[in-house]
């Protein structure tokens, strides 16, 4: 099989990417294991958090997780992501660069689009998973919506992603979703919560898999 779609078969299995960013270097290994913990397979860790090309790094001896680089605005940053050893590339944005780059080395690469000539263009340029974003203001329908004319392809919104909505998105036909600071907390990083992280995490999986 294919290593991104190895990456799309673990996905396959939680319906859930934790998105890492912001969270202090001194307390991510302990939210890593919180999540891991809760059933959480794929990380996406945030070029723009500190130490993120270290952090990808440190994980890669880890077999229960696929660790991915997220907020990649360019091709150069997508670079040194997957030198870092990240399994997937994610970015808001849809940069042709990027995706060329990606597929050429079967690197899962997922786009961020909003319009469907978007979603369309990063599907025929070779990404398989293709982000939503942001999500959370347009809701569910908007999904179920793409999908009409656009059936059968993988789609996963991002931003504004809840426990409450996650079923909902499913439902319309999302592939998975990608939840931020809900989950890879900040602030219950600080107080040291990790019960309460892993507690979101299983409780997240749970919501996904309708």
């Amino acid at each position: 099989m294919k290593k991104s779609d190895l990456v799309l078969s673990a996905l396959k299995e939680t319906r859930v990417i934790s998105i890492i960013r912001g969270v202090d270097p001194i307390h991510v290994n302990r939210v890593i294991n919180s999540l891991a913990a809760g059933g959480i397979r794929l990380l996406e860790i945030t070029l723009n958090s500190e130490n993120a090309l270290s952090i990808i790094e440190e994980q890669q001896e880890r077999k229960d997780l696929v660790v991915g680089a997220g907020t990649v605005l360019n091709l150069s940053e997508a670079k040194a992501a997957i030198d870092a050893g990240a399994a997937f590339i994610l970015a808001p944005t849809l940069d042709p660069e990027v995706v060329s780059y990606c597929v050429e080395r079967d690197i899962l690469v997922v786009p961020g689009v909003f319009t469907p000539t978007e979603v369309l263009n990063a599907h025929n340029r070779g990404a398989k998973l293709i982000k939503i974003f942001p999500a959370g203001g347009i809701g569910p329908q908007y999904i179920k919506d793409l999908l009409g004319p656009l059936n059968g392809i993988a789609l996963l919104p991002v931003g504004g992603i809840t426990i409450e909505n996650t079923p909902i998105f499913m439902k319309a036909g999302a592939f998975a979703v990608g939840v931020g600071s809900y989950l890879a907390n900040p602030a219950l990083a600080k107080e040291q919560n990790w019960q309460e992280i892993t507690r979101r995490s299983k409780a997240f999986i749970s919501a996904a898999r309708i």
